[in-house]
């Protein structure tokens, strides 16, 4: 073997490793990435850079409430009550994910390479087992009022829309979120509560703007 080929073959070994520690490292501790919607302004605005960490995940933990996570958006926005095929139950709702990948290689696409994969980021509401309440542009969890000190005027006076859930409880292993744009975030409150193996990592700190650079409340 040449040395000229050597030399290639020990290029074409460092660009695999390094391939498959930064795999390993997004799946596992954490991944940057990019604002796209408005569901969570005034909180954060589109084109705002985060890192998000992928320890909740990996440690298999569920979020606090008011913690922002991202999670795998469901297969169904908004069941449909008329429907013969009909499956969620709006005291209990549990949001529906259909197709889900059966082999390692659809799995390490969609789960590893994020191909085909869609998320949302949104804030958590509720834990399992809290009974929840929306109502006259409020929160209620467990009876109380929740203190919702990151949203704003524009924003505080929508709970219902985009939803019909208004009463229910959180089931066991799931997770209620919503976004902090009430108006127009398409959230828990059409398709159901998260369950936790659905829930991909927590915003851990935005790095741009850098006039925002800091932990995100």
């Amino acid at each position: 073997m040449s040395e000229r080929t050597k030399d290639i073959l020990e290029w074409i070994y460092c660009i695999l490793i390094a391939i498959v520690l930064a795999l390993l490292i997004k799946f596992f501790l954490g991944t940057p990435t990019v604002v796209k919607q408005k569901s969570m302004e005034s909180t954060l605005e589109p084109n705002d850079r985060l890192i998000l960490s992928r320890v909740i995940r990996t440690r298999k933990k569920l979020p606090n409430r008011g913690d922002i996570i991202t999670f795998e958006a469901p297969s169904v926005d908004m069941p449909d009550v008329n429907s013969d095929e009909y499956e969620f139950d709006p005291a209990l709702p549990k949001a529906i994910y259909k197709n889900e990948p059966t082999n390692i290689f659809s799995k390490f696409k969609k789960y590893v390479l994020e191909i085909g994969k869609t998320s949302y980021i949104k804030r958590v509401i509720a834990l399992p087992g809290d009974y929840v309440e929306l109502k006259n542009g409020k929160v209620y969890v467990n009876g109380e009022e929740l203190q919702e000190d990151y949203l704003n005027d524009n924003n505080r006076d929508k709970t219902e829309p985009m939803g019909y859930l208004t009463s229910f409880t959180v089931p066991e292993g799931y997770v209620f979120c919503m976004g902090d744009n009430r108006r127009e975030s398409k959230d828990c409150r059409s398709f159901g509560c998260i369950p936790q193996n659905k829930i991909e990592s927590r915003v851990k700190f935005r790095f741009w703007p850098f006039s925002k650079f800091g932990g995100v409340d």
